[in-house]
Parts: C-alpha cells; sequence; structure tokens
C-alpha cells in the first residue's frame, strides 16, 4: 500500500522564532512546510504553489491577516486556514470565522492542540471535497443542457436528442458546465482551465484542447455536431446554445 502523501502547511508568521518551532513540530509529525513572513511572499507561493492548509497570524508587517485571507479569495485561491492569534477577543473569533476560515486558534497554545485542530480540519476539507467533480462542478448539482443533451452531474452521463446515452469523464463534464453557464460569451483559455482544473492548473498545457476534441467527437458521433462552439484564436471559444430544447 503506497504511503499517504505528506500534507503541505504554509505557515505565515512574522515572529521567526515561533514559525520555526511550529515548522519543526509539524515536520516531526508527518507534514511538510513552508515559512512565510509576510503576507506579499505566501500571497506569491500560493499564486504558484498547492498547499493543504494556511496558518495564517493576525497580525503581520505589511497587511492584517483578516485582510490577506480576503485578497486570498478575491483572486479564487482557496485553501483551508487556521488564524493564529495573541488577539483571543470574541469579536477577533468571530470575524475571523465568519469570513471563511476552518479555526481560530490563540497563543500560546500546545503544539499537540495545534496538530489535532490541523487534522481536523484537513479531514473536513476532504470530505467537503468528495462532492467535487472539478473545481467547477459538484456531484449535487442539477441536470443542464448543452447543444440538445441534457448532461446528468450526479451519473456523469449525457443523453442525446436520439435517446442515446454516454458515459463522459469528469474534466468533459466541468468545460461543457462553464461553457453552457457562459452562453455567447467569448471565454479565454486561461478562465476555462482555471475553473475546471483549478487556479494553480498549467495554462500553457494543450490538454484542454484535447478534451475539446473528444466532446466534438461525441457530438459528432450523435448528429448534433458542435458548431455552435466556435474557436476565437489565441484567445478561446464561444458557445451559442440551440434554441430548441431536447426532447423527453
Amino acid at each position: 500500500m503506497p504511503n499517504t502523501p505528506k500534507p503541505l502547511v504554509l505557515i505565515v508568521e512574522d515572529e521567526v522564532e515561533l514559525a520555526n518551532l511550529i515548522a519543526e513540530y509539524l515536520e516531526g509529525n508527518n507534514m511538510l512546510t513552508q515559512v512565510c513572513h509576510r503576507c506579499n511572499l505566501a500571497f506569491r507561493f500560493l499564486k504558484n504553489n498547492f498547499a493543504n492548509i494556511l496558518l495564517l497570524d493576525l497580525t503581520l508587517p505589511d497587511q492584517d491577516g483578516f485582510s490577506f485571507y480576503e485578497e486570498l479569495k478575491r483572486n479564487d485561491i482557496s485553501v483551508p486556514t487556521i488564524f493564529l492569534t495573541g488577539n483571543a477577543s470574541e469579536v477577533s473569533k468571530v470575524k475571523g470565522l465568519e469570513l471563511g476560515a476552518d479555526d481560530y486558534v490563540t497563543k500560546p497554545f500546545s503544539m499537540a492542540e495545534l496538530v489535532a485542530r490541523i487534522n481536523a480540519v484537513l479531514r473536513r476539507a476532504e470530505v467537503a471535497g468528495d462532492f467535487n467533480l472539478t473545481k467547477n462542478v459538484r456531484l449535487t448539482d442539477e441536470p443542464f443542457t448543452f447543444n440538445l443533451a441534457r448532461v446528468d452531474p450526479k451519473t456523469l452521463l449525457v443523453t442525446f436528442p436520439n435517446g442515446n446515452t454516454a458515459k463522459i469523464g469528469r474534466k468533459e463534464l466541468g468545460i461543457m458546465a462553464y461553457l453552457a453557464n457562459s452562453p455567447s460569451s467569448i471565454v479565454t483559455r486561461k478562465n476555462l482551465i482555471h475553473s475546471v482544473w483549478g487556479i494553480h492548473a498549467d495554462i500553457r498545457s494543450r490538454s484542454l484542447d484535447q478534451y475539446i476534441v473528444k466532446i466534438r467527437d461525441l457530438f459528432q458521433k450523435e448528429g448534433v455536431p458542435l458548431d455552435n462552439l466556435k474557436t476565437i484564436h489565441g484567445i478561446g471559444y464561444q458557445y451559442e446554445p440551440l434554441e430548441q430544447t431536447p426532447s423527453e
């Protein structure tokens, strides 16, 4: 049985000694760590790398933790977050949790308790992610229409007007859902890739093109060619929905 990958913990803490102490303890408990002493460095890291969880101090030299957390959300960078702070006021704690943080730990804290809280957040994040088929589609989403076909996220089935059905993969589902939700709009490759694969996906990858070809071939085979999905060279795609609705 393969070993479970170690979670990467991003520690944003300007007290160097404390940050190093936390990192050392977490690494001794089967975790990987990355330490940043400034918010701008943490932002740069998260723009280009994945982290399983963020430990975020509230009082930092270049930005307070609350505003940094909101900046991450504005930039579609989603990472489970625990605030670490010396501010034990109920008002501050409520604000942190209302912003969407997963936990709020006040200093001084027990390292053993911190590890327990991290593991609890990671477990909740894993369960929450179980419903995510792609970044933009969840297992619980309702069926939608794409090019006269009925697409059902619950079953990953496409039902065509002729009654035939076909199984699709998660990425094909995510692409069709994004295009169906952006009718007549020109969508960029970057936005489409980030919406389906995630913010950290490589926009230079040709995977998107390969999936678009698979979708075109699937609809062509069933007699509903995707002539209304236009490639805008150098930019992305434009999907014009057909006016007819699929027969029940």
